[in-house]
């Protein structure tokens, strides 16, 4: 899209799951989608700790070569499978351009996830965060992502987030429908909060997940070059090389405090009374267990 500007439209939706306008007229091309054995899927509800995973796998897959990670963006190393702007990024065009082994990135609920995925097996990564931090999280995001319509104030936008009004619908049914698909397919499952409490434990269930075997110092190299203070300044992934039509840093930046907890610099007492009456009715009967602050 070569405009100086993204228009802020209204979320179309696409079987019944709200999302942009310009993802849906070319969900076709999604549902199309050709996965190959191989392929690394990454899946997260957005705001979720999604550039985080994707560095840690690419570093994973480059054995801690720092300079590899740097080769290209982010979003050209770990392609957005349902992406599509006009004469900008189509995630699915990317991908089948990409030699094996891919890495892939969706936010899309399970029940939106192109079926060869499920076909070939592919080995797949989930990471969840605690609503409260993602509804704080998305909430600046959508003021700087122009493709988002207008958030209005926080209190409108939290409530919108509770009802599931937002790109991608509700929080509470994609992390139980992606806990409930763990059960039966090659999905790690992981929490933001166990990844920001013990990074080093976590990198290496991923390790461990990938069937890799790294020495203690390449470790440590990870963990170092995907902390977020590297990877706030580091230009592969804190997504400044995106144009400012499409992302204005000068609104929010894309990596903006990388935290557990941050809610609390938010919520009301009445909304979180509000949310959590909301929250326990949502994930009755779930044996998900998030916690909101670490």
């Amino acid at each position: 899209m070569e405009e100086e500007h993204m228009p802020r439209r209204e979320l179309e939706s696409i079987h019944g799951i709200p999302l942009y306008w310009c993802f849906v007229e070319k969900w076709g091309q999604v549902e199309a989608f050709q996965a190959r054995p191989d392929d690394l899927l990454i899946s997260t509800y957005p705001k979720s700790g999604t550039t985080w995973i994707s560095e840690i796998v690419d570093m994973i897959y480059n054995d801690g070569d720092v300079e590899k990670c740097k080769r290209d963006a982010i979003f050209n190393r770990v392609p957005f499978m349902e992406m599509s702007a006009p004469n900008f990024i189509n995630g699915t065009e990317q991908l089948d351009k990409m030699p094996s082994p891919r890495l892939v990135k969706t936010h899309v609920p399970v029940q939106l996830l192109p079926v060869s995925f499920w076909e070939k097996d592919c080995k797949m990564i989930y990471v969840a965060r605690n609503a409260k931090d993602v509804a704080v999280s998305y909430y600046y995001f959508y003021q700087m992502a122009k493709l988002h319509p207008d958030p209005g104030p926080w209190n409108e936008f939290l409530e919108k987030f509770m009802a599931g009004n937002v790109a991608y619908g509700s929080w509470y049914d994609h992390v139980k429908g992606w806990w409930e698909k763990a059960k039966d397919y090659r999905i790690l499952f992981l929490y933001y909060e166990d990844m920001k409490e013990d990074p080093k434990r976590e990198v290496q269930k991923v390790i461990q997940f990938l069937g890799k075997d790294l020495k203690e110092e390449v470790v440590n190299k990870i963990l170092h070059h995907t902390s977020f203070q590297e990877m706030k300044k580091n230009p592969s992934v804190n997504y400044e090389t995106m144009p400012s039509w499409a992302l204005d840093h000068s609104i929010s930046p894309f990596m903006r405090k990388g935290i557990s907890g941050d809610w609390k610099n938010h919520f009301t007492v009445a909304q979180n009374e509000r949310f959590n009456r909301h929250y326990e009715e949502q994930m009755k009967g779930s044996a998900l267990r998030f916690r909101m602050e670490i």
